[in-house]
C-alpha cells in the first residue's frame, strides 16, 4: 500500500510513467524526450519540457489524457531487453541520457516498462495496471509544472500544492551548476570519471560550496545586530562541518564565532518525553530545555557571563565543565540543531538578532531525465556510512531507525525551511561515486531474513549505476569527510 515505503515509491513512479505516456499521446513526436523530472517539491515532482511553453492548455490536456489512461485500466508490462537492444531503442528515440546510462551497466539485460505502445526505463517497481493510480494533480509552477501526489500519512487525498519558493530557487541554482559542469545525469558523471576529470570536478565543486558560504557570511554582515546564527536541516545534511566552515569564514570577515550545539540542551533522560510506543522521543521540541536555552541566550545578549552545558549521551544527563562564555562586540554564536529554525526554540530572542540557515543536500544529479535521485537516499547512504564509522552501527540498525528519523524531519524541520534567511545546498555532485565503496559492504552484510533486506537490495542496485572513485584527494575540510572520515574538524 502507499503507507509502506516500497508501495509509496511504486505509486509515485507509476504516476510519472502514466504522465509521460499522456504527454507522448497528446504531443506525439519527440516531446516526451524533452521532459525532465527534475526534483521533489511540495508533495510531488517538478518537471520541465525543453523548448516548449507549459501553459494552462498543456496542463489541462495532459491531465485529461492521464485520467483517460487510468480509466482504461491498461496493464503495465515489464519486458526484459538485451542491453544492446535497449540502447538501440533509446538511441532511436533520441533519449541519449538513457543510452549513456546503459553504457556503464554490467548486467546483460534491462527491464523496460510499457503502457500500450509507450516504453520507458524506470529504476524500481511499477503498479500492475494504470487503474491502480487514481490520485494526482498537475499544477503550473516556474517554467514547468508539478505533478502532485498523495503522502504516506494521507494516502487517500492529494494535498494542495504549496509553493516553496526558496527551496525552488536553490534547486534551480543546483541545476544550473550541474549544467555548467556538464554533469546533470549519472551517465555524464561516469563519462567525466572515465575521462580522468574527477580531480577537476572535485575542486570546482568545493570552490562552489566555499563560494556559497562566503555569500552567506556577506549577507550576515548586511544584517546589523546579528548575534545568533541558527542552523538546521535534516539528518546527514553535513550540519556540523558546515558550522565549522561557516565559522572560519565568519572569522575571516572579522567576527569571533562560537559554536553551540542545541543537543547540549537536551533534558535529562528521566525527564525526556516519550512517543506513542512509550519510547524516548529525542526528535520533538519538548525533548529540549527550551526555557533554559532562552535564559542562557538572553543573559549572553545582555553581556553576562554564562556557563554553557554539555550533554553526556552515555549517562543521559546535562553536565557543566567550566565552558564559560561572554559576548563582546564582535562575538557571534553559531547554533546548530534540528529545531534551529523553529521560532519557539528561540522565542525570547529578538528577531533582528537571529539569522537562520537551512542546510540540506539538494542534488541536481539525476539517474536519467525520467529517474530522479531522491535527496533522502543520499542522506540515508551518508548516514549508513557515518553511523558505521563513528558508532559501529550496522547498516541494518540505521535502516531500522530511518522511518522514525524521517517522521521527525517532516514534523519538526521541513515545516520551517521557508522561514530561513539563507539556504545552503550541501550536495556534492560526485559523492555517491565515493560513498559507494563504503556503503556496499555494509549493505551486503544484511541477510535475506532481515525485514530490511529489500531496502538494502534497492540501495545496492541504485549504487550500481555509479563508477566508484577513491576518497583519496578529497579536501579534509569537505562535507564529505564528515561521513567517510579524515576530516580536520571534530566530526
Amino acid at each position: 500500500t502507499i503507507t509502506s515505503k516500497a508501495g509509496y515509491e511504486t505509486y509515485r513512479r507509476s504516476v510519472c510513467l502514466i504522465m509521460l505516456k499522456a504527454i507522448n499521446d497528446v504531443y506525439p513526436g519527440e516531446t516526451v524526450e524533452k521532459v525532465k523530472i527534475e526534483f521533489s517539491i511540495s508533495q510531488g515532482f517538478y518537471c520541465t519540457v525543453r523548448d516548449m511553453k507549459v501553459d494552462d492548455d498543456f496542463i489541462k490536456r495532459v491531465e485529461s489524457r492521464m485520467d483517460e489512461i487510468v480509466k482504461e485500466d491498461i496493464p503495465i508490462y515489464k519486458t526484459s531487453y538485451a542491453l544492446e537492444d535497449a540502447m538501440k531503442l533509446f538511441r532511436e528515440r533520441n533519449m541519449k541520457d538513457k543510452e549513456r546510462l546503459f553504457k556503464y551497466r554490467r548486467a546483460s539485460r534491462v527491464n523496460i516498462y510499457s503502457i500500450g505502445d509507450y516504453k520507458d526505463y524506470f529504476y524500481g517497481y511499477m503498479a500492475q495496471a494504470t487503474g491502480r493510480i487514481t490520485r494526482y494533480k498537475l499544477y503550473r509552477y516556474g517554467d514547468g509544472f508539478v505533478v502532485q501526489m498523495p503522502t504516506r500519512r494521507a494516502p487517500d487525498e492529494v494535498p494542495p500544492f504549496e509553493a516553496k519558493d526558496k527551496l525552488f530557487a536553490t534547486m534551480c541554482q543546483a541545476d544550473e551548476w550541474g549544467l555548467r559542469l556538464g554533469i546533470d545525469t549519472v551517465g555524464a558523471l561516469n563519462d567525466r570519471i572515465c575521462e580522468g576529470s574527477f580531480q577537476q570536478i572535485m575542486l570546482v565543486q568545493e570552490a562552489i560550496q566555499e563560494g556559497r558560504i562566503a555569500e552567506i557570511v556577506s549577507d550576515i554582515e548586511k544584517h546589523d545586530g546579528v548575534k545568533f546564527v541558527m542552523i538546521a536541516g535534516p539528518s546527514s545534511s553535513g550540519k556540523t562541518t558546515f558550522s565549522y566552515r561557516l565559522s572560519v569564514q565568519l572569522e575571516a570577515h572579522g567576527f569571533k564565532p562560537h559554536p553551540i550545539g542545541l543537543d547540549n540542551y537536551y533534558k535529562n533522560r528521566e525527564d525526556a518525553p516519550r512517543d506513542e510506543k512509550g519510547e524516548l522521543n529525542f526528535e520533538c521540541l519538548e525533548a529540549l530545555d527550551v526555557e533554559g536555552f532562552n535564559s542562557d541566550m538572553k543573559k549572553l545578549l545582555a553581556g553576562e557571563r554564562v556557563e554553557i552545558p554539555t550533554f553526556n549521551f552515555k549517562t543521559g544527563k546535562r553536565e557543566y565543565h567550566g565552558n564559560f562564555l561572554k559576548l563582546d562586540e564582535d562575538d557571534i554564536l553559531v547554533i546548530e540543531g534540528i529545531h534551529g529554525l523553529n521560532e519557539k526554540m528561540s522565542h525570547a530572542l529578538p528577531k533582528e538578532c537571529k539569522y537562520k540557515i537551512y542546510i540540506c543536500p539538494l542534488t541536481a544529479l539525476n539517474i536519467d531525465e525520467h529517474n530522479r535521485i531522491a535527496t533522502t537516499d543520499i542522506r540515508l547512504i551518508r548516514r549508513i556510512v557515518r553511523d558505521n564509522r563513528t558508532r559501529g552501527t550496522k547498516a541494518e540498525g540505521t535502516l531500522a531507525m530511518w522511518d522514525s528519523v524521517r517522521r521527525g524531519e517532516e514534523d519538526y524541520i521541513f515545516p520551517f525551511q521557508e522561514s530561513a534567511d539563507a539556504y545552503y545546498n550541501s550536495a556534492i555532485i560526485y559523492e555517491l561515486a565515493v560513498l559507494k565503496q563504503f556503503a556496499e559492504p555494509l549493505l551486503f552484510d544484511i541477510e535475506k531474513s532481515s525485514p530490511h533486506y529489500q531496502e538494502a537490495k534497492r540501495l545496492l542496485k541504485f549504487l550500481e549505476y555509479f563508477l566508484g572513485v577513491s576518497s583519496e584527494g578529497i579536501p579534509n575540510n569537505s562535507i564529505l569527510r564528515e561521513f567517510v572520515g579524515g576530516s580536520l574538524f571534530n566530526v
